[in-house]
């Protein structure tokens, strides 16, 4: 008798925890294992990331965008001709170190 009551309040726990979860939308996990529920039930953050920094005007003007191109360049030649650009890829100091 006593086996009787145990299997019929374990399944009264168990229907119960199940209407438990489905009312209050948990996941229902009996074994245990992990399972990453608790990290997709986080809310997204890439919206609120992107509304805080301001709108960049300047990327969508192309007269803007010419102008910026132009003054790296110019600065870029003055560098050369001072002898302080950058090398050329596989011109720098590791590669000429390397073919000695």
């Amino acid at each position: 008798m006593s086996n009787f009551r145990l299997l019929l309040a374990e399944a009264a726990l168990k229907g119960v925890t199940e209407a438990r979860d489905r009312i209050f939308g948990h996941v229902l996990n009996p074994t245990g294992q992990p399972s990453g529920i608790k990290i997709l039930r986080k809310k997204l953050i890439g919206e609120k990331v992107a509304a805080w920094y301001p709108y960049d005007i300047k990327r969508d003007d192309p007269l803007v965008m010419a102008r910026e191109e132009k003054a790296r360049l110019s600065k870029l030649e003055m560098q050369k001709r001072r002898g302080k650009a950058a090398p050329k890829k596989g011109q720098g100091r590791r590669a000429l170190k390397r073919n000695k």
